[in-house]
């Protein structure tokens, strides 16, 4: 598959996917700084989901009605990143294509796949 791995999201989940075998555009290496709203047509342009642990995107899918080829959102709070790279890696290995053109939640034990508004 293909990511973009916003800013928010750590070394760890971008080099584990990437050795999974996934195409990863990190925003850390890309161009750093940029804003919230370029991240998404960078995501779009390439065609890629999304993946950041920022909130906000949220609000941007779904009160500001951006397109979006999909959008996964991390919620682990208090684990290591290498335990994240794991779930992640986990995560996208059983779900897969359901994550294009969907708003997902992925935490430590849980998985939330909306789609549609992505």
């Amino acid at each position: 598959m293909k990511f973009v791995a916003d800013e928010s999201v750590d070394q760890p989940i971008v080099d584990r996917l990437r050795s999974d075998g996934h195409e990863v555009v990190a925003v850390a290496e890309l161009d750093p700084g940029i804003s919230d709203d370029e991240v998404p047509a960078i995501s779009n342009d390439l065609n890629s989901v999304l993946i950041t642990s920022d909130t906000d995107f949220g609000e941007l899918v779904f009160r500001q009605r951006m397109n979006s080829a999909g959008v996964i959102l991390l919620r682990f709070a208090g684990l290591s990143a290498d335990t994240k790279a794991h779930i992640v890696s986990r995560v996208v290995n059983e779900h897969g294509q359901e994550f294009s053109a969907s708003f997902s939640v992925v935490g430590p034990t849980t998985v939330r796949i909306r789609r549609g508004r992505a």
